[in-house]
């Protein structure tokens, strides 16, 4: 048997083209990019709003099931499936998020794909890319900055320092800074407060680049953050400290979204990176649709399994940016299922029909829940050995139950071959305009009745436990005119329910909410349930235990 070359072995043997030569395919010149390096550029500004006039292509939604440590691929799917449209003569696009470095070191990876099936540099993807994230960190942390010497200089606003909302950032996992006391050390460092960090990922100002259109909406965006609250309870924003036009500064190269090239030097967009656990989960508004623009076909992803991503991407990025998808794919693997129905990682290279019957409920749900929105939905089983012809087959017998139709999929290891037909029918699908798409829910709906809406409709939970405390604060921001704004559920990712351990398709339990938080700039409110944490923490053992620089000086173990 031959030997499995590792993903980033694959990647560093890629015979990439120069990036103006990408660039130049899609009718980008050269002046309006800004190489970084000879495989990764900028688009400017100047030229994505000289495209604004023209015809949208087709967009597709690569979503999936509740992730498992199985492993289910659907970055690896969405990059397969853009290789896949260009191999058959479609002109695509392919459109995701940058890595958060805090899961590479910590235990779920990186997000370039796998196989044959990656955009490269999948290194530089991986840790610093162009910047981008760093530049939202110090945009965030420079507001948190002016919040405490606006603060020490007297407070003219009147900041009542007990309701200081504004906290930290940074893009790693580290437990030790959720709660933390700060400004200890006398007089001239200011007043102590309790506060803490969010990863970055978390960040609102990251919400907000991925959802502006262009800088002029990023800076009265960031002007519309609320900081905190004066003893009246009247919100402060951040452009009452004059913060929004310096955050705008270090935000200017960051908001042109970053041009890379897949395997087989197809062209992707790679841009932002909210998390879909504890943030909308999707690629930034701008990169999204300026891919339209230039392509037929644009293949994008939203994080997670669909009950958080594709919700997300529906109810806030499309409402928010006009977006209407064409189709969506809908990611499984036979082991992942399997695991859904309750067998061990152990025991997943195994035969077990009656486990994977009993595991098809979870992606029925997600099936079924797709099709709420309009969008007409095909399932792509990602390959691994250990499946049996009996699994594969099975999965489709149970797909074909629910109206729609399952593919076989052999991307991550043949690349663009494998996918074939999976491309076939992703485009028939899109271009037979059977998208009805329209949200969960209207903008008029009460916060609460939203909130209720999401978790008994896609989570198919009986009830939402809130608190009086949480229901007033939502009436209150009704009052003050945002209760138009779309929900953001911050929940567990590996479950339909608030309890992560609780697999396969529960029904009847309830959803507890913790806090709630207004993203006034980024225009959506954060709904923290369960015990989800907006600084996540690393695993007993991290991956960054395995990763090194080799002899020959290069990494090793990233993945």
């Amino acid at each position: 048997m031959a030997e499995v070359k590792s993903d980033i072995e694959i990647a560093r043997a890629a015979r990439k083209k120069p990036i103006l030569e990408i660039g130049a395919a899609l009718g980008i010149p050269p002046e309006d990019l800004l190489p970084y390096g000879h495989d990764k550029a900028k688009i400017s500004a100047d030229f994505i709003a000289r495209q604004r006039g023209k015809k949208n292509g087709h967009l597709i939604l690569v979503t999936a099931i509740n992730p498992t440590p199985a492993g289910e691929g659907k970055t690896t799917t969405t990059v397969g499936l853009g290789d896949g449209l260009n191999r058959i003569g479609k002109k695509a696009i392919i459109c995701i998020r940058e890595a958060s470095l805090g899961p590479c070191f910590g235990v779920k990876g990186g997000a370039a794909g796998g196989g044959y099936a990656q955009v490269v540099p999948m290194e530089d993807m991986n840790l610093h890319f162009t910047g981008d994230f760093h530049a939202i960190t110090s945009a965030h942390n420079l507001l948190a900055a002016l919040l405490d010497n606006h603060i020490y200089w007297g407070n003219e606003q009147n900041i009542d320092v007990r309701r200081i909302s504004w906290r930290r950032v940074m893009d790693m996992n580290d437990r030790a800074l959720r709660s933390i006391v700060g400004s200890l050390g006398g007089v001239a460092n200011g007043y102590p407060r309790e506060t803490g960090f969010d990863i970055t990922v978390a960040s609102e100002v990251m919400a907000i680049l991925c959802l502006s259109t262009d800088l002029k909406d990023l800076e009265k965006r960031l002007g519309n953050i609320i900081i905190g609250y004066r003893r009246d309870k009247s919100p402060v924003f951040a452009r009452d400290i004059k913060a929004d036009g310096a955050m705008t500064v270090l935000l200017k190269d960051a908001m042109q979204p970053n041009l890379v090239q897949t395997l087989e030097n197809n062209p992707a967009f790679v841009h932002g990176g909210p998390f879909a656990n504890i943030a909308h989960g999707c690629n930034s508004v701008i990169a999204t649709t300026t891919a339209l623009k230039l392509a037929d076909y644009v293949v994008t992803e939203a994080g997670f399994g669909a009950d958080l991503g594709a919700e997300k991407f529906f109810d806030i990025k499309c409402r928010k940016a006009g977006l209407k998808p064409d189709a969506a794919v809908l990611v499984a693997t036979v082991r992942a299922i399997k695991m859904n129905g309750g067998v061990k990682k152990d025991d997943l290279g195994r035969e077990n029909l009656e486990a994977l019957r009993k595991g098809c409920a979870n992606l029925g749900r997600h099936v079924q829940n797709v099709k709420k929105f309009g969008v007409p939905v095909i399932v792509a089983i990602n390959h691994f050995t250990s499946d049996t012809e009996a699994e594969v087959q099975a999965i489709k017998d149970y797909v074909a139950t629910l109206g729609a139709e399952a593919v076989l999929c052999r991307h991550w290891a043949e690349g663009s071959a494998g996918i074939e037909e999976l491309a076939r029918k992703v485009a028939a699908l899109a271009e037979g305009g059977h998208s009805q798409f329209s949200p969960l829910y209207p903008d008029d709906m009460s916060l609460f009745h939203k909130i209720e809406t999401i978790a008994k409709d896609i989570y198919h939970a009986s009830e939402v436990i809130a608190d009086k405390s949480v229901r007033d604060q939502l009436r209150n921001w009704e009052d003050q005119g945002y209760g138009h704004l779309p929900i953001c559920m911050a929940k567990t990712q590996y479950s339909f329910s608030t309890d992560p351990n609780l697999r396969g398709a529960p029904s009847g339990h309830a959803v507890p909410i913790r806090e709630v938080r207004l993203a006034a700039g980024a225009g959506f409110i954060v709904v923290i349930t369960g015990e989800i944490m907006t600084m996540p923490g690393l695993p007993k053992v991290p991956s960054s235990e395995k990763i090194f620089l080799n002899e020959q000086g290069y990494i090793e173990g990233l993945f």
